[in-house]
């Protein structure tokens, strides 16, 4: 069992989270394979806006539920582009946290130990990437990577890093921000997309296999700002504990995962994580 002066008391944590934490790294110490599963929360603590967040400036008078969808980008393409891309820089442009620094260091030492660390998110940004991690699925694809919205052919395509102009996206700046997407130069005809899951759009297949596979041979999951509500995603728990795996949950506020948890950790990943790691 960990003792007491082994934890710190830094982040100002209740005395139940104090001794949740305890208890949770009375589950961890032994565990050789890991699973954490990761949703928006982890990469709100970074900056990250959340999905459905107040948008700003130019974006104020659009909902993702609007443009994040296939039949937006094909009516429009060069909206939907600019405000993808206004997304994707917004990401760039902030840093992962202690969590997301943790969890990389963990995850190596694990493997060098013959275990395993794997990683599964919904979020879209590569914060758990920059922060040292290998991320196994990523659940509604990457930002950061591209594909042809006609023939699916992958793209080379880079994002250049943000200038402030390009970050504020004020309704003064909407002839300055709006872009027509690059054309495809595997189809000639077809235009480039960020290879991210729209509304109403399957998620990858490989990705949500490789998910099941991880959580079923966990011997823990570790469930971090994350809704629960987001279906496929919010089935991974369950199958992980249905196959044997102890089940963590860390949020701030309880989910429907919360009373099905093993054990539910009040906080968020950046406080939370780097009190877990062994």
């Amino acid at each position: 069992m960990v003792e007491p002066s082994e934890l710190s008391y830094s982040v100002g944590m209740s005395n139940t989270t104090y001794v949740a934490i305890r208890e949770a790294r009375g589950i961890i110490q032994d565990a050789q394979r890991i699973v954490v599963l990761t949703g928006a929360g982890m990469s709100a603590e970074s900056g990250v806006p959340t999905f459905r967040d107040a948008q700003t400036g130019l974006w104020e008078k659009y909902s993702p539920e609007e443009l994040a969808t296939p039949e937006a980008m094909y009516n429009r393409p060069d909206l939907v582009w600019s405000w993808m891309l206004h997304q994707a820089r917004v990401m760039r442009s902030v840093e992962p946290h202690d969590g997301h620094k943790v969890l990389g260091r963990w995850q190596r030492e694990l493997v060098s130990n013959g275990g395993a660390l794997d990683i599964v998110t919904q979020n879209i940004d590569d914060l758990h990437e920059r922060g040292g991690s290998d991320v196994l699925a990523h659940l509604h694809g990457t930002t950061f990577t591209f594909r042809c919205f006609d023939c699916d052919a992958p793209s080379d395509y880079e994002l250049d890093d943000p200038t402030d102009e390009q970050l504020q996206a004020t309704p003064a700046l909407d002839q300055l921000m709006l872009e027509d997407p690059p054309a495809c130069p595997a189809c000639s005809y077809g235009f480039i997309r960020p290879d991210i899951v729209m509304f109403g759009e399957l998620l990858p297949q490989q990705a949500m296999d490789n998910a099941l596979d991880a959580v079923r041979a966990a011997d823990v999951a570790i469930v971090v700002g994350t809704s629960n509500i987001v279906q496929p995603a919010a089935t991974l728990p369950l199958a992980a504990s249905a196959a044997g795996a102890q089940v963590i949950e860390i949020n701030p506020n309880q989910t429907p995962l919360s009373q099905d948890a093993d054990l539910y950790i009040s906080g968020t990943a950046r406080n939370i994580l780097p009190e877990l790691h062994p």
